[in-house]
């Protein structure tokens, strides 16, 4: 099978070296696998045979019987059309050609029966079909032509140069009888039949050439199944493995610096979901297994505090303990967090970050190789070569989508005697399905509780002729003591994009709340450092009202007096985004709002967002709503971090219960069979084995 279908594409009759080389470069089909598993983004139904009196233009695409009356040609020499009359006895209608001209009046002849299919419209005020797919009637009950008439995604270069989805489609269909008894069975047998499968052979051929509804659902709940269960399979062999290849440091002890800190610093009680956590956590600590753990919890939920609980097992087993966050403005926040917590217990803690000074970085390694400083923060400087631990046994990763997998290797590998435990944490709620997926070889815990006392934030949207109204609102807010955000999407004015932008917007708002009554200060990307500190120095001490910014402050800033976050252009930014940056309101017990100003044009996908915005504060529901807006690849963090798969037909927001049945069943498989080494088992390894020549092995990080 693997030496017929790595045969390339130019072998293939109809395509040649011109073709196939447009076939790779465009849609990434190089063999005659990759033309087989590029499978239909849509079907149309072409069971049914319309009478051309019942057809009207609102209806997307029809099938007509019948047969040619005449043939004519109108227009000027250079810009002709084809029009032939087409009839089904009940009336006429009108078929239109461009193009391919001479084709069509040698290809087809008035008075044969032919079946043609497509998009009526009006044309000179008559109902037409221009450029119709159409063969002859008895191709009907042919074998290879499929009921369900599949559409392939192609691209404007292959449609220029005459690669439609009705070429792919015949492409394909010259394909499959050739290589139908080629195709390998990938699955056990046993897992056919406990699942009720097709066989791959079957599934492929009716995924392209559906029999009827039925075979073509069977064909794609197969082709959905396998690659969900392969991902799955591929992801829990490797926690598998790592559980046995990787003793993790046993944590057995729990002593005074946890609980001094719990008894005389913590003033406040645990919410109910942290209690879980850190029990979840020492659980993992104490098993003599390297701990690989995801903690998921909104803004302000107090994941924090967690991590520092969890650290300070560490300090009483004798370790070291560190913090990575993506900026210096989240590191310095942890530091002070920690400091704050910390304050009166005898716990040396250091803040190591690229404005650090050469002194203090070299007093601070010191301190670090000798076990002194037992727990240290920081931002990617964490990972230089020079930055050593006398005993480094938990990482912690804030913010983890903004780091790169190798990025987070180098850091927990700084203890490569014994590995140290890994938490990492997220305010970007990732949806059930997604965290399977993306994270399914790490163990998950979720804070789905804000501490008492919290009030939800007020979200209201509002259109830019609401301007004055909004200024009026801002400065109630300040007259009773309050701070302000607000933020935009763009720092200067772009000829592309008609979006709000900082510049501008300060300006406004300096006329909007002039001195000395107000101060209005901003932050933004383009300034220096010592700028942005300023500024940020200047609001965070309450001296300054309103904040204008990018989405700089999108993590890590906390303000608890400022409660008023306006989101300017707010359908320019995703659900995810709007979310995060509403979390930076809402950190004390008074009352926080959210204004999302947008203009009158919104598309419908913006509509959404800003709707879904103003209806809920659920960060799992947004993370949920926003799956099914902008697909796994574009959300949050998954672009830029890799995802580890190449999805071909399934869908992460649309087949949470196939994810769900496909974990399952390989979890049951390897618990019974953890080497897959029974006989059974063979082709499982050869499947897992060809995914892993694809992707990278993500078996030993989080």
């Amino acid at each position: 099978m693997a030496s017929y279908l790595e045969q390339e594409i130019k072998y293939l009759k109809g395509v040649g070296p011109k073709r196939a080389e447009l076939l790779a470069r465009e849609l990434g089909i190089f063999t005659f696998r990759d033309l087989l598993y590029h499978f239909p983004y849509k079907y149309i139904d072409r069971t049914k045979i319309y009478n051309i009196e019942e057809i009207n233009t609102t209806q997307a695409y029809i099938q007509l019987k019948g047969h040619i009356v005449t043939f004519r040609t109108e227009g000027h020499p250079r810009k002709k059309r084809l029009i032939a009359v087409f009839t089904d006895g009940s009336k006429n209608i009108n078929l239109v050609w461009f193009q391919a001209i001479n084709w069509v009046l040698k290809s087809f002849q008035a008075e044969k029966e032919y079946i043609v299919f497509g998009k009526p419209a009006m044309f000179n005020g008559t109902l037409s079909i221009a450029h119709p797919e159409i063969e002859p009637a008895e191709k009907l009950n042919d074998e290879l032509n499929p009921s369900f008439s599949p559409q392939y995604s192609t691209t404007e270069k292959l449609k220029n140069e005459y690669i439609s989805s009705k070429t792919i489609q015949k492409l394909i269909t010259t394909l499959l009888p050739v290589v139908y008894d080629k195709i390998d069975e990938t699955l056990p047998d046993y897992l056919l039949a406990q699942q009720h499968l097709l066989p791959l052979k079957d599934a492929l051929f009716n995924v392209h050439l559906p029999k009827n509804s039925a075979f073509l659902e069977k064909a794609i709940y197969r082709l959905k199944f396998e690659e969900l269960f392969l991902i799955q399979m591929s992801i829990l062999k490797q926690k598998f493995t790592r559980h046995q290849r990787f003793k993790g440091i046993m944590f057995s002890k729990v002593g005074d610096y946890l609980n001094n800190f719990y008894k005389l610093k913590l003033s406040f009680e645990l919410t109910g979901a942290q209690k879980k956590v850190i029990k979840e956590i020492r659980r993992d600590m104490g098993s003599g297994k390297q701990m690989n753990r995801l903690l998921q919890g909104d803004v302000g939920s107090g994941k924090t505090l967690v991590a520092l609980m969890a650290m300070l097992i560490t300090l009483d087993n004798g370790y070291q303990a560190c913090l990575m966050a993506p900026t210096e403005i989240l590191a310095n926040q942890h530091y002070q967090t920690l400091c704050r917590f910390l304050e009166g217990m005898d716990v040396k803690i250091g803040l190591l970050t690229g404005s650090t000074r050469k002194k203090e970085r070299e007093l601070l390694h010191g301190e670090l190789r000798s076990g002194k400083l037992q727990i240290l923060v920081g931002t990617h400087a964490l990972l230089e070569e020079t930055v050593e631990f006398a005993s480094l046994g938990f990482v912690v990763i804030d913010e983890q989508h903004r780091f790169g997998v190798a990025q987070r290797a180098r850091l927990w590998k700084k203890n490569e005697t014994n590995l140290p435990h890994v938490l990492v944490m997220t305010a970007t709620p990732i949806p059930r399905t997604l965290a399977m997926t993306l994270y399914g070889d790490l163990d998950v815990s979720v804070i789905d509780e804000l501490p008492p006392g919290r009030k939800p934030i007020k979200t209201f949207h509002y259109f830019d002729s609401k301007r004055l109204p909004m200024f009026g609102f801002l400065r109630k807010q300040i007259e009773a003591g309050h701070q302000v955000y607000v933020v935009y999407p763009m720092i200067k004015e772009s000829e592309k994009m008609d979006y709000k932008y900082l510049e501008d917007g300060y300006e406004a708002f300096a006329r909007a709340f002039p001195p000395p009554e107000y101060v209005v200060t901003c932050v933004h990307g383009q300034m220096k450092n010592e700028e942005k500190d300023a500024s940020m120095k200047l609001f965070a001490e309450g001296k300054s009202h309103i904040l204008i910014a990018t989405t700089v402050i999108e993590v890590g800033v906390d303000v608890p007096n400022a409660n008023v976050m306006v989101i300017e252009s707010a359908e320019r930014f995703g659900l995810s985004q709007l979310h995060q940056l509403r979390g930076r309101v809402g950190r004390g017990a008074k009352q926080s709002y959210c204004l999302l100003m947008t203009s009158y044009k919104l598309s419908a996908e913006a509509k959404k967002r800003i709707t879904t915005m103003v209806a809920t504060n659920d960060g799992f529901e947004i993370a949920e709503a926003d799956l099914k807006l902008r697909g796994p690849g574009d959300m949050e963090g998954t672009q830029q971090s890799g995802v580890p798969f190449d999805l071909k037909i399934s869908n992460l927001a649309r087949d949470g219960q196939l994810i769900q049945v496909a974990r399952d069943l390989a979890t049951e498989i390897l618990s019974d069979d953890p080497e897959l080494a029974e006989e059974k088992n063979f082709k499982l390894v050869a499947l897992i084995g060809s995914m892993k020549k694809t992707t990278v092995d993500w078996s030993v990080i989080s």
